[in-house]
């Protein structure tokens, strides 16, 4: 199926097409296209226009081009603009204009692309469903989700992100959301803002494009929720809440079993009652915030908490799976929880929390009983608070209850130092050092906890403990 004609990508661009040609879809990686991709040489650490002549070899059908790249003949499929970027931005713009569909736009300082699954998960099953992939939610990022995205789509789910000041209110301009969601602000990229109250009136930027008449729900519990709920009003938004203090949407109670999380609320003052496939409290209050935004999208909330229990995790956040350590013993496994992705105060406290509730597995372990181990890297972009922020882990009360903690980094060497005597683990400079020694420290029937930034690098343990063993589907 057609999703971009020449004809249509010219009247979208302005630009011009050397031949006729139709795309169903849309990349920006030769790695990842697909036979029948429109190509965007996005220019990034290298010229995307080298790759051109590649992605014709995987079976692209054009290639959106700001020069004619040297190599390829006259008759090669090219959309000409005179901007690679800005003509993906046109082509994101055009296809916002031609759908009918309910848009949402989420943000937030934690959860985003959780909350953004688990949209995705609930809305498919009441109609054709659009989101980002992955994390797409920057300059490039959601333009190119725009672009990407059928005209016949009914719900579709944006993620839109920051790392400076001014980055929300565009992107938002280009989305035009009907509903714009804040999962919650905490310190996240203290680097570029002098406090908390700037990074909730960057967040609550996410209005800036806001259709009129639209809704935005926000997270009651925060201590910024006045200068969100300010935004809202100035926009003329409906404002919906949820968390432990909202009116609208209430978690009133939860139990965190083994691989499932059980939640009391209260959906318009009505009792009800769901489950998610899954452990974490920070889970349970994205749901909370799902259900208030699929009824603002015009969908079935009721439907959607059923279906809510259909959604895990993602790898790198907070995937929880079975690694076997001994192909002829099934029972002489680990369970690793992958947080890897990210990290900052309120979702590290969020992955302790999910490890200190941990029920250890049945085990066949000669060496003793089952331990919580935690791996922790580097929480970066803290800005000049990053060494106290670091100091104050080692005194969460869910971190004292893991048996052993390593970290690793630079930063987390503070959190190391103030962690008491008895569950201190190593500590090294890097992730590549730690993998050194990495199958010494882990054996049969350990939960393992990997958590840190991106930048740490502490993906790398993620991988090889996945490594030591076989990977199985993650435990239901």
């Amino acid at each position: 199926m057609s999703l971009w004609s020449a004809s249509e990508a010219m009247a979208a661009t302005g630009g011009s097409c050397t031949v006729p040609w139709d795309a169903s879809g849309v990349s920006i990686d030769t790695r990842t296209l697909e036979p029948g991709d429109l190509f965007v040489a996005l220019s990034a650490v290298r010229d995307g226009h080298e790759f051109v002549a590649q992605a014709f070899a995987r079976g692209a059908s054009a290639a959106l081009v700001s020069h004619h790249p040297e190599g390829l003949g006259e008759d090669v499929p090219l959309l000409i603009v005179p901007d690679v970027l800005e003509g993906l931005m046109a082509l994101g713009k055009a296809a916002r204009a031609r759908t009918q569909a309910k848009v949402i736009a989420v943000t937030g300082s934690v959860g985003k692309t959780s909350t953004k699954e688990m949209l995705k998960t609930v809305l498919q099953y009441q109609g054709r469903t659009h989101a980002s992939v992955a994390s797409y939610n920057n300059h490039w990022g959601v333009p190119l989700t725009l672009a990407r995205m059928p005209a016949d789509t009914q719900f579709a789910i944006f993620e839109i992100g920051m790392n400076h000041p001014g980055e929300i209110a565009p992107l938002s301009r280009i989305v035009q959301p009907h509903v714009a969601m804040i999962t919650t602000i905490a310190p996240a990229h203290m680097e570029a803002f002098e406090g908390i109250e700037g990074i909730a009136q960057e967040k609550s930027e996410v209005v800036a494009g806001l259709l009129p008449g639209g809704a935005v729900i926000l997270p009651a519990d925060v201590d910024t929720i006045s200068i969100l709920v300010e935004a809202a009003l100035a926009r003329g938004a409906t404002i919906v809440g949820f968390g432990k203090t909202a009116d609208a949407y209430r978690l009133t109670a939860l139990e965190m079993h083994r691989n499932v999380t059980v939640i009391q609320a209260r959906l318009r003052g009505t009792p009800a009652a769901l489950r998610l496939n899954t452990v974490g409290r920070h889970f349970a209050m994205n749901a909370m915030g799902v259900l208030a935004a699929v009824e603002a999208m015009a969908g079935d909330p009721g439907r959607a908490a059923v279906d809510l229990f259909r959604w895990k995790p993602s790898v790198g956040r907070g995937l929880r799976e079975t690694v076997v350590l001994d192909p002829a013993n099934t029972r002489a496994y680990v369970e690793l929880i992958d947080d890897a992705y990210n990290a900052n105060p309120t979702s590290m406290a969020a992955a302790l929390e999910v490890l200190a509730l941990a029920i250890p597995p049945e085990h066949e372990d000669q060496s003793g009983n089952p331990r919580k181990i935690a791996i922790l890297g580097d929480m970066l972009e803290l800005g000049p608070d990053e060494i106290f922020e670091h100091v104050a882990l080692a005194q969460n009360p869910h971190l004292l209850e893991a048996d052993v903690v390593h970290c690793i980094g630079p930063r987390m060497h503070a959190c190391y130092e103030a962690l008491p005597g008895d569950i201190r683990g190593c500590w090294t400079e890097t992730a590549a050092e730690f993998s050194v020694g990495l199958s010494e420290l882990i054996t049969f029937g350990d939960t393992v906890l990997v958590k840190g930034s991106l930048g740490s690098q502490v993906s790398m343990i993620v991988d090889l403990i996945r490594n030591l063993g076989q990977r199985s589907q993650p435990r239901v």
